[in-house]
């Protein structure tokens, strides 16, 4: 039995070091040292650290006065060295895990992260991976790395797998009141990740098994993918029919039992929803399955941008105009409303589509001030009177909270709105078009 960890980490005398300090590490580290665990959060990203050092946060759901506070307390702090990971008693993982081009996961942050801490492992270490990825990773690639030190996970040292659940912007839910999943690659393993995460959340649900764990996260985002594609399926019939989707889902919700909504959308965006699906199509390829259900959810999802397209192009061809030399204003471009993050935002797949086919194109979006397309940077406009009657055609991408959607369409020529940000306005607006 493990007491000299289980003793560190019930008197809050464990170090923890969190790898990425991203959207699900930062606000992590900040978790751990509001309780009063000594934090050392690790990025390769020098502005980041800088930033910590500065007590200035660069992500929406921090608050640049906590990051201060226990920088001064000395309860956190940030750094690009990894040899500080021997002496941490708890190590979580919270790198990028993206796609190729294939489609195929790139687990390469994983892989090296892993590699660095396998140089400084030692006996009674806890290592947790949070980045999503497929069944089998923790235990088929993590396990065999570390073990390279001559420790044995499970015994030596404790190796678990713990799904992010971060949803930026979210008022309510954060890491701490969010149900927590935990699955080890051994019951003592999983025994000491949940009394980690005990500690700052108060309710950690034990699986079986690490692998269980990953396709917990997979099985979440998936759920999420095929239902966004089942309603944006329902838009484009339903705009073929001349019925607002809209109203119909608002009138499916109103069943208290057997539905839940979800909305269309331009398309989906964010490290999350666009990609996780992908790990368990490839991860099912390798053993002989095609998971059809899932490739098509994604192909639906992935065709909306260009849905949006044809309908500005139809709505600029009902006032005589092509796309080719049109001015478009677009409205949002990250990937969700209210935060900054636009990564994989179906905006900028947009906005590139329109400027090869020869149209003027500028965006306005309160939370993100710059976006690059391909080699070009653009710059957020103001939200002007001016600009909106100079356009041909408004596009609302992200309905953001701080949109005066009257004052949009008041000044506008023609509205697209793929949100239905204006649904709630009383009145008929002949300007607007939904998707």
């Amino acid at each position: 039995m493990p007491n000299s960890l289980i003793h560190k980490i019930k008197n809050k005398k464990a170090k923890i070091a969190v790898i990425g300090l991203g959207y699900v590490g930062l606000p992590l580290c900040m978790e751990f040292a509001k309780k009063g665990f000594c934090v050392t959060g690790i990025d390769v990203d020098k502005k980041r650290v800088e930033s910590v050092d500065r007590g200035v946060s660069y992500i929406g759901d921090v608050k640049s006065s906590e990051i201060k506070l226990y920088v001064k307390e000395k309860k956190f702090r940030a750094t690009t060295d990894y040899r500080v990971l021997g002496k941490q008693d708890a190590i979580i993982m919270c790198v990028p895990t993206p796609l190729r081009k294939t489609k195929e996961p790139d687990i390469s942050y994983i892989i090296d992260a892993s590699k660095k801490i396998a140089k400084t492992l030692k006996e009674e270490q806890l290592i947790v991976l949070e980045s999503t990825t497929y069944p089998g990773t923790t235990d088929e690639v993590i396990q065999p790395i570390l073990e390279k030190s001559g420790l044995k996970a499970g015994g030596d040292f404790y190796l678990a797998f713990s799904p992010e659940r971060v949803d930026p912007g979210n008022k309510r839910y954060n890491t701490a009141n969010i149900p927590k999943v935990i699955g080890g690659i051994n019951s003592q393993s999983t025994l000491i990740a949940k009394m980690l995460y005990s500690q700052i959340n108060g309710n950690v649900i034990a699986v079986s098994s690490s692998r269980v764990a990953e396709m917990v996260k997979l099985l979440e985002n998936t759920f999420r993918s095929v239902n966004i594609a089942l309603a944006n399926e329902m838009a484009i019939m339903c705009d073929y029919l001349n019925i607002d989707v809209w109203e119909v889902i608002k009138g499916a919700a109103t069943k208290p039992f057997g539905f839940m909504p979800f909305y269309p959308g331009p398309g989906i965006g964010g490290h999350c929803i666009p990609l996780d699906p992908f790990y368990l199509t490839w991860k099912s390829r390798l053993h002989g399955y095609e998971a059809k259900f899932i490739e098509l959810a994604g192909e639906i999802n992935r065709t909306m941008p260009e849905y949006v397209i044809g309908k500005i192009r139809d709505i600029l061809n009902s006032r005589k105009k092509s796309i080719n030399g049109s001015s478009v204003f677009v409205l949002g471009v990250a990937y969700k409303k209210d935060v900054g993050d636009w990564r994989e935002s179906p905006a900028i797949e947009i906005i590139s589509m329109l400027l090869k086919k020869g149209a003027n194109v500028y965006f306005n979006d309160p939370c993100v001030s710059e976006i690059n397309i391909g080699n070009t940077s653009m710059s957020s406009k103001e939200l002007s009177e001016s600009l909106l009657r100079k356009s041909d055609c408004t596009v609302i991408i992200t309905d953001h909270s701080a949109y005066d959607y009257k004052f949009i369409i008041k000044n506008s020529s023609a509205v697209l709105d793929t949100r239905n940000a204006t649904g709630g306005l009383k009145g008929t607006f002949e300007n607007v078009f939904k998707l």
